[in-house]
């Protein structure tokens, strides 16, 4: 449960933030749910933000309602991309860096969940680690240099359902071919999320470089992450929760992941969210971080699997 909330009894609010002028700022899943809501949070500082999402229309309507709301000068930008789709990540990544002289920090923020068959990504990975992680560990590896001439960040948005499941990495069956769960794999994927930051922290340390990595999650928002793929009991749970209160909303989600692209004096090997009831809700701080989160052996190897899967290798 809570651990500190070094922003007071509240925990970190917008009003933390100074102003974030010329900076600039990538959001994966910012079309909607969280990603925008951090979106809309960091353009009413003054940043630039860029959206990372793979439907053009959306996005294009989440620029629409955004300019709408803060003017049509607003620094809102997005380019397409597909985390289920390694090649459309590569092109993305690269017109990023193209269309951005700096960037401050990339928010890995989406994310699909509780897929309710199995499912595979154009690449052939299992659906919620191929976007939650493969996904995000090669565009990371892609903008590394970038971010690092910046001297920006890597945040990582996990769940808590890493402390479900298993616990580890099933190696011995990346796509879960012979015991798929949508439970299981999702707790799987965010926990890969989380060993791939935690190692990056690791590897940079050892190389001296000037590039910070945090790990958030959001708690229980109301989003659409609980989607039409899911089964009917998980829909029909979530529901139940929003509707008694169990959830907060959309933007107090967002608050986790806009304070660890913006905040100093943040620890790294931290695990940062709402610190109230189960973690779900409450006061933004530092939650406990379990265990088998940092286990070295398991970080080391899902790093040197995850490189061989994306062909993604990363200069360090």
């Amino acid at each position: 449960m809570t651990k500190d909330t070094q922003f007071g009894p509240q925990g970190f609010l917008p009003e933390h933030i100074d102003t974030l002028m010329g900076k600039t700022y990538a959001i994966t899943g910012a079309n909607c749910g969280t990603g925008f809501e951090a979106a809309r949070l960091l353009l009413s500082k003054g940043a630039n933000v860029v959206m990372l999402n793979r439907n053009a229309q959306k996005s294009e309507a989440a620029i629409d309602q955004l300019k709408d709301e803060y003017g049509s000068s607003a620094g809102i930008s997005y380019v397409t991309l597909d985390l289920a789709d390694l090649a459309s990540v590569r092109t993305g990544a690269a017109q990023l860096i193209e269309q951005t002289v700096q960037l401050d920090a990339l928010i890995c923020n989406g994310a699909i969940a509780q897929i309710a068959k199995q499912e595979l990504t154009t690449d052939g990975f299992e659906s919620q680690l191929g976007v939650n992680h493969y996904g995000h560990f090669a565009l990371c590896g892609l903008l590394f240099e970038h971010l690092e001439a910046s001297k920006g960040r890597i945040v990582v948005v996990a769940s808590e359902g890493y402390k479900l499941g298993s616990k580890t990495i099933q190696f011995d069956d990346m796509n879960w071919d012979k015991n798929y769960n949508p439970n299981n794999v999702y707790s799987q994927s965010k926990l890969a999320q989380m060993m791939f930051a935690y190692e990056l922290q690791d590897k940079l340390a050892a190389a001296n470089k000037n590039l910070k990595v945090y790990v958030c999650h959001p708690g229980s928002a109301s989003t659409s992450l609980i989607r039409e793929t899911a089964n009917a009991p998980t829909r029909i749970a979530f529901k139940i929760m929003v509707k008694i209160g169990l959830t907060q909303t959309a933007q107090q989600g967002a608050y986790p992941a806009v304070m660890c692209a913006t905040q100093d004096n943040l620890e790294q090997r931290a695990y940062y969210g709402p610190t109230g009831r189960w973690n779900w809700v409450g006061p933004v701080g530092q939650c406990k971080l379990e265990p088998h989160a940092i286990d070295k052996p398991t970080m080391s190897k899902l790093w040197t699997v995850s490189e061989q899967a994306t062909l993604q290798k990363w200069p360090l």
